[in-house]
């Protein structure tokens, strides 16, 4: 049986094969999710998604599961205690970040449509697809405006490529390669 034919970023690490296999490019609308992915992503600035999904357990549970009402409520010695979590990136800023970040998330998802509403509001409540042909790129339109608007909202760690990694990673956006057989 040949092999499956996949994304060229994946093949590096089964790790990686695992992610795109089973996660990459599939459509979420399960709230805690976006919240996560939305996390990981932000943590993820400045190194390689590698290094993030090797201690996706570690955030898990250093971020007791990304519930944000529990996340919302961390104090500096919480805060603190994280900074010595070897299970996560121990940065002071994508820790007050994150803490920050479930308090928007609350609020947003308090709004009508809730989080999930507001994220999918960015590309039509649909994912689009990257045209056949149409070269790999690290940012949108559709992301840049999802950027503004959870900066707005208090979100932190959310520039446009942040953004549009995770509507790619969310399945908002499907930019599987041509030839990959999860396109």
């Amino acid at each position: 049986m040949p092999e499956k034919k996949r994304c060229a970023w994946c093949l590096a690490d089964p790790i990686y094969i695992a992610y795109h296999d089973e996660e990459w490019g599939r459509p979420v609308h399960d709230d805690r999710v976006l919240f996560e992915m939305l996390i990981l992503e932000g943590a993820q600035a400045g190194l390689s998604w590698l290094t993030i999904l090797r201690r996706r357990e570690g955030y898990r549970r250093a971020f007791d599961r990304f519930d944000a009402r529990k996340i919302a409520r961390y104090d500096q010695r919480k805060a603190a205690a994280l900074l010595r979590d070897p299970g996560i990136i121990r940065n002071r800023l994508k820790i007050a970040a994150t803490i920050d970040n479930a308090k928007a998330f609350l609020q947003a998802q308090a709004e009508p449509g809730g989080f999930d509403g507001l994220l999918w509001s960015f590309v039509g409540g649909k994912p689009q697809a990257r045209g056949r042909g149409a070269k790999p790129r690290n940012t949108s339109p559709e992301a840049e405006a999802m950027s503004r608007e959870l900066k707005r909202r208090g979100f932190r760690f959310v520039g446009p490529t942040i953004c549009y990694a995770f509507m790619q990673a969310v399945g908002m956006v499907n930019d599987h390669a041509p030839e990959c057989f999860r396109r």
